[in-house]
């Protein structure tokens, strides 16, 4: 996989997984999260050659700019993958989550996607007609997105988060039916259960999700949902896998 790919998010969980299974495809990256330690850890495994770090928060538009030039002067050229990864959860509903932190995981979970998605494709489509320069069947340009299936299918137990991760997959599709005709391929994926940090993060009860684990486990891993983006990112130009949901076998629900 000859590719330059952007990840956010990737210190951890899902997003650390998509960054070391692109990796041994092939691609080279940049990497971006909050904790700059955990980022050159991930580079030093990977190969520091192979890795470019952009530490800081991923919903300011200065560092998804940063993200972006990175790939350019470390790599030679533009990003033709971006994963749209970072972002954070928050256990409980509209009546019963902690209002204090609605504001914060909008800003991260929605304002911050829209603005790696928008920068992303504006560089990816830039001086591309697919009316008069069919060359872009030549090589893929990816914008894969993580959304979550509490964003197709709300519950009441994660209804704050999920609304974001709802408006996250309306921008995703919206932006694929503007760039698709440019030969940009826009992605939803939309995980069930993944075993991850995430869960202690947005504060859900242990005791409580831990037997909901167990009852609908095995539950997915964070490799799992790596294995996915490879499998799109790996498709012929023409080809776009542009809707993915999925889950633990046993989860019947959300």
């Amino acid at each position: 996989m000859e590719r330059i790919a952007v990840v956010s998010g990737a210190s951890a969980g899902i997003g650390r997984a998509i960054a070391r299974r692109l990796a041994a495809d092939g691609a080279r990256l940049v990497v971006n999260a909050r904790r700059a330690d955990r980022l050159e850890e991930l580079a030093k495994k990977i190969g520091a050659d192979r890795v470019a770090v952009v530490a800081g928060d991923a919903g300011d538009r200065a560092v998804v700019d940063a993200m972006l030039d990175a790939a350019v002067e470390r790599f030679g050229r533009e990003a033709d993958l971006v994963v749209v990864n970072a972002g954070r959860g928050l256990a409980g509903s509209v009546f019963t989550s902690d209002e204090s932190q609605w504001e914060e995981m909008v800003r991260t979970n929605v304002v911050g996607a829209a603005r790696l998605m928008r920068a992303a494709a504006e560089r990816m489509v830039r001086g591309r007609d697919p009316e008069s320069d069919k060359q872009w069947l030549d090589h893929p340009r990816d914008i894969v997105v993580l959304g979550s299936n509490v964003g197709r299918h709300i519950s009441p137990f994660s209804s704050m988060y999920g609304a974001t991760k709802f408006a996250v997959g309306a921008l995703g599709e919206a932006l694929r039916r503007e760039i698709g005709p440019r030969g940009v391929r826009v992605t939803l994926i939309e995980p069930g259960i993944v075993r991850s940090e995430f869960q202690g993060v947005a504060g859900y009860d242990p005791g409580t999700f831990g037997e909901f684990m167990e009852r609908v486990g095995p539950v997915l891993e964070p490799e799992d949902i790596a294995r996915t983006v490879s499998f799109i990112a790996s498709q012929p130009t023409h080809v776009h896998v542009n809707d993915v949901v999925i889950r633990p076998t046993r989860q019947e629900y959300p």
